[in-house]
């Protein structure tokens, strides 16, 4: 699990970001992204209802997707943050090399979103 001081704590900064951020999307999830002043990295992972209606399957999905960004924690900028939203209730049964492979396409893509 990702570090909790790398996690958002409040609905103010989730709103912050949903607002001014900008997005990148892939077919399973989509990442929206804002550079911030705070000095570290956020991330949230965001799975409705819609994609899987038992907690325990919503849970698994974040788990695997905080475990591939703990995994690759380096190559992520520092001092933005990220909300990452799924879209498929396939990253359930996913291989995890998938999963990580998907999530470091989102990021790349955010670095050239960032420079522009």
């Amino acid at each position: 699990m990702l570090n909790k001081k790398y996690r958002f704590h409040s609905r103010g900064g989730v709103r912050y970001v949903y607002k001014r951020g900008k997005t990148v999307r892939s077919q399973q999830m989509s990442l929206v992204f804002v550079p911030n002043k705070k000095g570290a990295t956020r991330i949230a992972v965001v799975v409705s209802k819609k994609i899987e209606k038992s907690a325990v399957g919503r849970n698994r999905i974040r788990r695997r997707i905080y475990e591939a960004l703990r995994n690759n924690f380096d190559l992520i900028p520092k001092e933005t943050d990220y909300i990452f939203v799924v879209f498929s209730k396939e990253l359930l049964k996913m291989p995890f090399d998938k999963i990580e492979a998907i999530l470091g396409k989102l990021v790349e893509e955010s670095k050239v979103c960032y420079n522009k």
